[in-house]
């Protein structure tokens, strides 16, 4: 599973874009169990390529897509789409 994909994905469906921030076990709600760990891994290597925004909060990490990169990320998600057909 390209684990990046669906959570840019999701992040991208739900709108969290900018200032609208959502918390990282919240993308992995849905995924079996024992993928969460690569999940949480994948949050951490987009964070790193700058396609989500992290905000620390007191009651945990929040993130959110980075607006600067929407562009990119739709073509990611266009990419995605043809890659199925």
């Amino acid at each position: 599973m390209d684990f990046k994909k669906i959570i840019l994905r999701k992040l991208f469906r739900l709108r969290i874009i900018g200032g609208k921030h959502t918390a990282v076990e919240n993308l992995t709600k849905g995924l079996p169990k024992h993928a969460i760990g690569e999940a949480k891994n994948a949050v951490k290597g987009l964070i790193k390529e700058g396609f989500i925004l992290q905000k620390p909060a007191s009651y945990g990490l929040q993130v959110s897509l980075n607006p600067e990169k929407i562009d990119e990320i739709a073509k990611i998600m266009e990419n995605r789409w043809e890659s199925l057909n």
